[in-house]
């Protein structure tokens, strides 16, 4: 994993994300969710993927609700806002954590929404802990999906649901380097959907839909460019991604975007429940 959090690892991710809050008018105020949304939902199609996910689980108020490779924060902060559950993410980044405490704290939402800082392949929970758990743009990284799946099995109770939303690979050819979660093949480990629903079926999993999100993820990714330029043509600032991954986030985003045009990977929408 260090090769994994050398790639996502930024120091000064607090100072940064609260410099690009005062440029973008939110320095004194609570920034609503809508304003961190180009920030904090560090996954293709960003919130509207959350919403997506949402609309497909059973979350009440009284859900307990994991989300494993939280980020920043977003969908978690999300869920917590929408629903009103409480939620608990993890991720393997200490930076992300802290700026995910940070802008917690910053929208109101810390009595909801708590972060660890931990492995996903060793959760730190108990069995039969959470009622839903959720994965946005994680496993791509992970090279055991096999361990990966079985600690989000171990840690549901029995009947709950385990949300997908990952990129998947296409007929054999890589993407196009270096993409958002990697810059070669040393730290993406991408399966088809064939193969990743043998191993989630193999864990117990139960598929309740399987969807292929990736035209709505090219449309998304058109958007996405044209806004950088409007905002490179006006010299405006926005919040966006580049603030976490770097200047070259623009690069990576049109390699995934031609990635996804010719096939080479595909994104996959998956929503699993644990047996009863």
């Amino acid at each position: 994993m260090s090769k994994v959090k050398q790639h996502y690892e930024r120091a000064g991710l607090v100072d940064r994300i609260s410099e690009a809050l005062e440029k973008a008018g939110l320095g004194n105020i609570k920034p609503s969710l809508q304003d961190l949304a180009p920030l904090d939902h560090f996954h293709s199609r960003g919130m509207a993927a959350t919403e997506d996910l949402s609309k497909a689980l059973e979350i009440s108020s009284d859900s307990k609700l994991l989300d494993i490779g939280s980020g920043l924060g977003g969908p978690a902060r999300y869920f917590a806002s929408k629903f009103g559950c409480t939620v608990t993410g993890i991720d393997l980044t200490r930076s992300y954590v802290d700026a995910a405490k940070y802008l917690t704290e910053r929208t109101g939402l810390d009595d909801k929404v708590t972060f660890d800082c931990g492995d996903a392949l060793a959760l730190p929970y108990a069995d039969n802990t959470f009622d839903i758990a959720v994965t946005q743009h994680v496993a791509m990284n992970i090279e055991n999906r096999e361990l990966f799946y079985s600690e989000a099995f171990r840690v549901l109770k029995s009947g709950g649901q385990f949300a997908l939303y990952d990129v998947t690979a296409g007929a054999g050819e890589e993407p196009y380097f270096p993409v958002p979660w990697a810059d070669s093949t040393a730290t993406s480990f991408l399966k088809t959907p064939q193969d990743l629903r043998e191993i989630l079926e193999h864990q117990g999993f139960e598929i309740t839909t399987w969807l292929d999100r990736s035209d709505t993820a090219i449309a998304w990714f058109n958007e996405l460019s044209a806004k950088q330029a409007n905002a490179a043509a006006n010299n405006t600032s926005a919040l966006g991604l580049n603030i976490i991954i770097g200047s070259d986030f623009g690069a990576r985003a049109v390699n995934l975007n031609r990635s996804l045009q010719e096939k080479k990977v595909s994104i996959s929408e998956v929503i699993l429940r644990k047996p009863t």
